[in-house]
């Protein structure tokens, strides 16, 4: 992926969020960081024999994240945008254990977006260097952490500069009860996003995992 998409710049004359944007702003740490389980049994069971897991996650987080604007918003300088769209940015361990990035366009479609993902990781897994890829502000930022049903994550993030975007991670799901629980955090900026608007996006992740199979294909 090269060059960011469409975005607007948002008016903060009559802005709900100013008087937050302008506290947290301020802050060396402006950052939250929530750590919930969500029930994965549904997308688990419509997975399909051989089907990509971390693919199928990670569209249902983008499009999450796509349905929530402040999850859109991002600071630039004193502004503060919206783009139309967000992409998701993984990590991807290469033989050596060093990790790679590997971004995917998003769109709405899962059979699109699934149809040119495993190429993308490939390519990112045989990368020279994790410095051949190029950051842009329209991207979430994704990791997996298989090996660890964790309860609280805390992200790198810089604190000499702006830094807003969204940071999401999953970890080593169980079975809880017969239901397929999976620990996943996120990461935001608190001038931009509240706890509601957090409450928000994990409400949409297991409504779009609930109805897996109406977006899954039935075969790998």
């Amino acid at each position: 992926m090269t060059g960011e998409g469409i975005y607007r710049i948002i008016d903060q004359t009559n802005w709900p969020r100013r008087e937050q944007f302008d506290l947290f702003k301020k802050f060396g740490s402006p950052y939250f960081s929530i750590t919930a389980d969500v029930d994965i049994t549904n997308y688990r069971a419509a997975l399909p024999k051989g089907g990509r897991f971390t693919i199928g996650l990670v569209h249902a987080l983008a499009s999450a994240a796509n349905a929530i604007p402040e999850f859109r918003q991002r600071i630039r300088g004193d502004a503060v945008i919206e783009f139309d769209t967000v992409h998701p940015s993984i990590i991807i361990l290469n033989d050596d254990e060093a990790f790679r990035f590997c971004a995917f366009p998003f769109v709405k479609c899962y059979a699109e977006f699934a149809d040119t993902a495993p190429t993308r990781m490939e390519a990112a897994k045989s990368a020279a260097s994790m410095f051949d890829y190029q950051d842009q502000d329209d991207f979430l930022f994704l990791t997996a952490l298989p090996w660890i049903s964790f309860t609280g994550v805390m992200h790198a993030a810089p604190t000499h500069a702006p830094d807003s975007v969204p940071r999401i991670a999953w970890g080593k799901y169980r079975d809880i009860g017969g239901r397929i629980m999976m620990p996943l955090n996120v990461q935001v900026h608190h001038g931009l996003v509240d706890g509601i608007h957090v409450g928000r996006f994990y409400a949409k992740v297991e409504d779009i995992l609930a109805r897996a199979a109406e977006w899954l294909p039935s075969t790998a």
